[in-house]
């Protein structure tokens, strides 16, 4: 089964994404062919109220009662699609999902880690996301002018912090099998000899700080090597703010990184109340230049709460939120108005659970409150675009085993799959592990495979963008299906 996403956002263009298993379409010739065609043995077919659907995506709050009306609805429903899918977007704005606006917070005052209700009550029409305020990011390849990293945003009272389930406590392997990174980019080289790191709680105990002799290490991740400073290999590190003398003299850099694999699981501000609190990494800020003769510090950072910030990346990002962090402006359907609508036709749907900024108890909740409701679920997608969130596939293998046993604890049988990949023509790379391997899917399943645990992946969902927004021609339609690469929607 495969899907035709239609992103809808009120008063705009179409936005089409395609997931092929198949050439849909053949080629414009532009010679005289002779095809012959043996009926007596088919390779393949294709059904298309099976293969081609339509996705609910994400939408402007005041859109959903405009596009979920008697009238729209029938209008819509005369493209013939069937099975549909729900679009997840939360993750894209690095955001934590309610998907059930009714729930639990992990700290009795009201905040932390956010678990959606599991037994149906009122109907569940409009559902937000909730700015992290751990983040790490300046900017992703989800939405590239939505937020601001904390670790260069000028204060020293907020900070990032990883993700605790990438931890000992949730992975039940050592911290340094999943090693927790930042990386900084200058915009251009800059004579670079000191770092100044004010870490918060918990530290990291053992870390490298590294430079990259390449091109862009985020976009190209194999033209180029990380190299440890001559003075960047820091071993039983004593948290605070210290200032470390990287080389003997200034060398050009534009990106450095800080790798980190060994925490000293000391409680962040949130307290030890919760065990989440007392793992992984945390920096409150990162200065970066020279140091002079006589001792002075000249710091190379902007340092200010918006994009203009020097820019961060990190592995990954704790969902701890609280509930001022809500996102109003847009809203994540709601499931009970998702499936009531008539938009599914009453066919089984393809849904997606919050993974990379998430817990696996909401994600359970979520499948109890659908079964318990009565909805028919296709497959679940297991978050969105890892790869545009630059996680490391080792980091979203842990992750996807921890949620897959929470959600077959609930349905044995539910297929779970994903890692839903950006619109990509070509195998994604990374950079390179222990072994020289760069491939992040083949890595991914090499994971799943040494936990002996693929059975839990039960397909496999890419995204494949053949149109520039508002600049539709059907006829790159027709030649996407017959030139790009077959992108597998379900294995």
């Amino acid at each position: 089964m495969n899907f035709i996403h239609l992103m809808r956002n009120a008063g705009q263009c179409v936005l089409i994404c395609l997931i092929f298993s198949f050439t849909l379409f053949a080629s414009s010739a532009l010679f005289a062919q002779t095809i012959r065609v043996d009926t007596t043995h088919p390779v393949k077919s294709i059904i298309p109220t099976e293969a081609l659907g339509a996705g609910i995506d994400r939408l402007p709050t005041a859109a959903t009662d405009k596009l979920f009306t008697e009238a729209t609805i029938k209008q819509v429903l005369t493209a013939g699609w069937q099975p549909v899918s729900y679009r997840q977007n939360t993750e894209l704005f690095v955001e934590a999902w309610h998907w059930n606006p009714q729930g639990t917070w992990s700290d009795p005052s009201g905040k932390g880690y956010f678990v959606g209700n599991p037994k149906p009550g009122d109907s569940i029409r409009h559902s937000f996301g909730y700015f992290l305020p751990h983040r790490g990011f300046t900017r992703n390849d989800g939405t590239d002018q939505n937020g601001y990293s904390r670790i260069t945003d000028g204060s020293t009272d907020t900070y990032w912090k990883s993700n605790p389930y990438l931890t000992k406590a949730f992975t039940g392997e050592d911290d340094s099998n999943y090693p927790q990174w930042v990386v900084m980019d200058l915009a251009m080289s800059h004579p670079i000899d000191a770092i100044r790191i004010a870490w918060g709680e918990p530290y990291a105990r053992r870390y490298l700080v590294q430079y990259w002799t390449g091109e862009d290490p985020i976009k190209q991740p194999t033209k180029g090597a990380w190299l440890t400073f001559p003075s960047g290999m820091i071993n039983d590190g004593a948290g605070g703010t210290k200032t470390l003398q990287l080389t003997s003299s200034p060398m050009p850099v534009r990106y450095l990184r800080i790798w980190m694999t060994e925490s000293s699981n000391t409680c962040d501000s949130h307290g030890s109340a919760d065990r989440r609190n007392c793992v992984g990494y945390t920096i409150r800020e990162i200065y970066l230049g020279t140091i002079s003769p006589d001792g002075k510090f000249y710091d190379l950072v902007r340092h200010t709460p918006d994009p203009d910030q020097t820019t961060t990346y990190c592995s990954s990002v704790d969902p701890w939120h609280q509930p001022s962090d809500i996102n109003d402006k847009r809203d994540q359907v709601g499931f009970d108005l998702f499936y009531t609508s008539g938009y599914t036709r009453g066919l089984p749907a393809m849904i997606p659970i919050a993974l990379i900024y998430g817990t696996p108890e909401d994600s359970a909740n979520q499948i109890e409150y659908l079964k318990a409701r009565g909805y028919p679920i296709s497959f679940v997608e297991m978050g969105e675009e890892a790869d545009g969130q630059y996680m490391l596939p080792e980091d979203y293998g842990a992750l996807y085993l921890q949620w897959a046993k929470a959600l077959h604890k609930i349905d044995p049988k539910i297929r779970l799959g994903g890692p839903v990949f950006q619109g990509v023509n070509e195998d994604i790379q990374v950079w390179p592990d222990a072994q020289g391997r760069t491939s992040w899917l083949g890595r991914f399943i090499d994971y799943l495979k040494a936990h002996n645990r693929l059975s839990d992946l039960a397909f496999m969902s890419f995204e494949h963008y053949p149109f520039e927004p508002c600049k539709i021609a059907w006829s790159t339609l027709r030649r996407t299906g017959a030139h790009q690469p077959h992108h597998a929607g379900l294995a």
